[in-house]
């Protein structure tokens, strides 16, 4: 059996009521509201995105100054966009020109 830094056997010991208990006690894990779900803005997958501007990887890591390497890792799902990148890729969803325009013009 494979050892993690987890002890599963408190959690295997408690009931179903205890663990659902132990689990609304923790503030940093509490259940998504109807409320909270409507503000969350879901971010459609890179690919998608890339394949519906019809660009190739490289096209597309060229245009919006992303690594290809970073592309393809979220790509293959080997790493996840944090939140700054999930960010920039709903711009790009959003207003692919417009962000292309505002890469080409530079700093002010």
């Amino acid at each position: 059996m494979k050892k993690t830094k987890h002890d599963w056997s408190r959690v295997d010991a408690m009931t179903d009521e205890q663990v659902l208990a132990a689990a609304l006690a923790d503030p940093d894990a509490q259940p998504l509201t109807p409320e909270r779900m409507a503000r969350m803005q879901r971010t459609p997958p890179v690919r998608v995105i890339r394949r519906a501007l019809n660009l190739s990887q490289q096209e597309f890591a060229a245009r919006y100054h992303i690594p290809i390497g970073t592309l393809r890792d979220w790509e293959q799902s080997r790493k996840d966009p944090d939140a700054a990148a999930r960010a920039y890729l709903r711009a790009i969803a959003g207003d692919p020109d417009g962000v292309r325009k505002a890469l080409r013009a530079g700093p002010r």
